[in-house]
């Protein structure tokens, strides 16, 4: 399996591609492609019997593609703690040589990692890690993007996306932080959250993908 289609596989998994249906919207968006490009690719993935596709209501991953979905994120997240634990890389910066190691590390490698750094149980952006032959059911969160002003909710994951990482750097925005809503722009405009220490204008976008515990 190409590497291309594996990133697919790892989006619809992040997304919750496990449990509901995804939308194209939402890949075309979390791989910052044409819209063309991902119906190609989900028309290849169901000829692979790795997702289902319904018309105008999106994709889910079968049981094949649930696993292998499960076993490249185990790699790619174990990778990520040995980076930003034993290399001092920032959550923002693990991504791209993460994605480069999954591809070429074997099971025993993984089995070794995973060992060695004392069994982690979730990566630096939220999302659990897998054991060994485990697949991957995420708790099931809203968006930032879902709720309205007033609701107080605190950051639980993040999509592992080299671009919104950045962007939360760039905000100021971390994981485990507490917040309450206090304004929600019309027409897709930035939300606005406080908390006793800071004041962030969210960006649609980036509160789309914002998995959130309401508190």
């Amino acid at each position: 399996m190409t590497p291309n289609r594996e990133d697919y596989l790892k989006l619809i998994l992040e997304l919750g591609g496990d449990q509901r249906q995804i939308s194209n919207k939402q890949i075309v968006s979390g791989l910052a492609i044409s819209a063309a490009s991902v119906s190609e690719m989900i028309s290849k993935l169901v000829k692979e019997g790795l997702v289902k596709h319904t018309p105008y209501q999106g994709v889910q991953l079968t049981t094949a593609g649930l696993e292998k979905a499960s076993s490249l994120i185990r790699r790619h997240r174990l990778w990520e703690v040995f980076l930003v634990e034993h290399l001092n890389y920032s959550w923002n910066e693990v991504h791209d040589d993460a994605e480069v190691l999954e591809h070429v590390t074997s099971d025993t490698l993984a089995h070794r990692l995973e060992i060695y750094l004392n069994h982690p149980e979730y990566c630096p952006h939220g999302g659990m890690i897998p054991k060994e032959t485990q697949t991957i059911h995420e708790k099931k969160r809203e968006t930032l993007s879902t709720y309205p002003k007033g609701t107080r909710i605190k950051i639980a994951r993040v999509l592992d996306e080299r671009e919104l990482l950045d962007y939360l750097v760039s905000i100021d925005l971390k994981l485990h932080e507490e917040y309450e809503i206090i304004d929600v722009a019309a027409y897709e405009g930035p939300i606005t959250i406080q908390n006793h220490e800071k004041t962030l204008a969210v960006s649609y976008k980036a509160a789309s993908t914002i998995f959130v515990d309401k508190l």
